[in-house]
């Protein structure tokens, strides 16, 4: 299939993997508690996004005419009149949304034969590690979900998006935008513990937005870096951000294969209900469990997230 605007340029159709379902991901979407920046309606998936800093909405679905593409609408009275460089950005930033580039066939391949992701892959076939494309958004949430639960996380995260973020309106609607680093870097730590988010919380936010505003952290740098390990260095250094954080920041947002959170509660409570074991498994034997794991950790761990679902 060739991808290709339509004579509105408003609707491109993207190939798909063979392994992909787009509804495992959009039950996947469907699952976080209070979000406010996705919207799912009729089958279909709502984002606002700034590409180049002009704000758009995309929606995004499969329909039965397209049952191997991933049809692609900018929606507004404007969007016609969108340069090149805007829609071509918004393709992008779906294919990274959905992973779509990611050969998923040796996962799977090496999953069939492994005890804690056989049963997974089966029940979640087609999923996919959906991403985080935007760096900012990637560490805030990271920060904002530290120690506490996902439903208080997601009431966080709303406060957040709503009191410092912008948003675009279609049909009567909504569409939030996540606030970006320069909404952030000039606001006061009270400005923040207002939303009854934590004072030391609030400072890593605004920190984390000083440091890419002054240009001394991009998605792009730590891509440039490219091994694994050094970019974890360098985010650890950061202050707000340990190994937890700077590893889902590697999973979701900057793709990094090999990014393996072993400290997450979530994935140690996802091995004990597999296992069936009484007690959560120590780092030794997370290590021995995920020897077969090689170069597929992140989409490993993002599996047996989803068991918990």
């Amino acid at each position: 299939m060739t991808s290709r605007w339509d004579n509105n340029k408003q609707m491109i159709t993207l190939p798909l993997p063979t392994e992909f379902s787009f509804l495992e991901n959009t039950k996947y979407l469907s699952n976080a508690p209070n979000e406010c920046l996705i919207r799912i309606d009729d089958g279909r998936v709502y984002k606002a996004i700034s590409l180049e800093q002009v704000p758009i909405i995309v929606e995004v679905s499969v329909g039965c005419e397209q049952e191997n593409g991933l049809a692609v609408r900018l929606l507004g009275n404007n969007q016609a009149a969108l340069c090149e460089s805007v829609r071509d950005a918004a393709v992008r930033y779906v294919r990274d949304w959905f992973d779509l580039d990611t050969d998923l066939q040796p996962f799977y391949q090496l999953a069939k034969t492994d005890k804690l992701l056989s049963g997974s892959v089966d029940s979640f076939y087609g999923l996919r590690n959906m991403g985080i494309p935007d760096l900012f958004e990637a560490l805030c949430w990271g920060i904002i979900g530290q120690q506490i639960n996902l439903a208080f996380a997601y009431t966080l995260k709303r406060r957040f998006v709503e009191a410092f973020g912008q948003y675009v309106e279609h049909d009567g609607e909504r569409y939030w935008l996540f606030p970006t680093p320069v909404d952030i870097a000039s606001l006061q730590v009270e400005d923040i513990t207002k939303l009854k988010m934590s004072t030391k919380k609030s400072e890593y936010l605004i920190g984390v937005a000083q440091l890419m505003v002054e240009g001394k952290l991009s998605k792009e740098q730590l891509l440039g870096i490219g091994d694994h390990k050094k970019i974890e260095k360098l985010l650890v250094q950061i202050r707000g951000i340990g190994p937890w954080t700077a590893n889902y920041v590697l999973m979701r947002c900057l793709r990094i294969p090999t990014a393996f959170p072993i400290d997450d509660v979530g994935l140690h409570n996802a091995i004990k209900y597999v296992t069936g074991a009484e007690a959560k498994p120590t780092k030794v034997e997370i290590l021995q469990l995920a020897e077969g794991w090689k170069n597929w950790e992140s989409y490993a761990t993002f599996y047996l997230w989803r068991l918990l679902y």
